[in-house]
């Protein structure tokens, strides 16, 4: 018969770190498991929300490419500056974003450099899901440069882990 006593007497504080441990390790194995839908599922309405936007806006380019008289659907001409608050105006307004953060800030933003706010650089700290594009004008110019950026996961410096695109007039 097994001496219960004599194994617990041997039992000390080294066997119960190692037992926690591999307690710990198995219980943050098991929820990283049953949250990875949730994140998955976060990460492509990112992902989603970003195309759309960077899908409209260079259908909007393509048109105005076609008809350089029209004018945008944000009422600005083709052949003139695209105002960048006015290009986030019109997506707030007319494109449904899903919001899976539930944050109360607007999911699209114009900052100064949208690669630092999607990637998290010099300790700089990013919200995840927002979508972040040039607070510049977008100059009428060929070859005229607009950046659109989105963090979808931390840390969003890491690859992978955030969208950067390049629009082009």
């Amino acid at each position: 018969m097994i001496d219960i006593k004599r194994k617990l007497k041997n039992f000390g504080p080294l066997e119960a770190l190692v037992i926690s441990s591999i307690t710990y390790v198995i219980l943050m194995l098991l929820w990283t498991a049953s949250t990875r839908s949730e994140v998955l599922q976060k990460a492509n309405d990112i992902k989603s929300n970003h195309k759309l936007v960077v899908d409209f806006i260079n259908k909007e380019v393509n048109i105005c490419s076609s008809n350089i008289e029209g004018s945008t659907s944000w009422g600005e001409k083709c052949n003139s500056v695209w105002t960048s608050e006015k290009i986030v105006n019109y997506v707030l307004s007319n494109i449904e974003l899903k919001n899976p953060y539930s944050t109360n800030k607007p999911l699209i933003q114009s900052s100064q450099d949208p690669r630092i706010q999607a990637e998290g650089k010099a300790g700089q700290s990013t919200d995840k899901g927002i979508i972040f594009v040039s607070s510049n004008d977008f100059e009428s110019e060929a070859g005229s440069e607009w950046v659109v950026g989105t963090c979808i996961k931390s840390p969003c410096v890491a690859a992978g882990n955030n969208e950067l695109v390049s629009l082009y007039r």
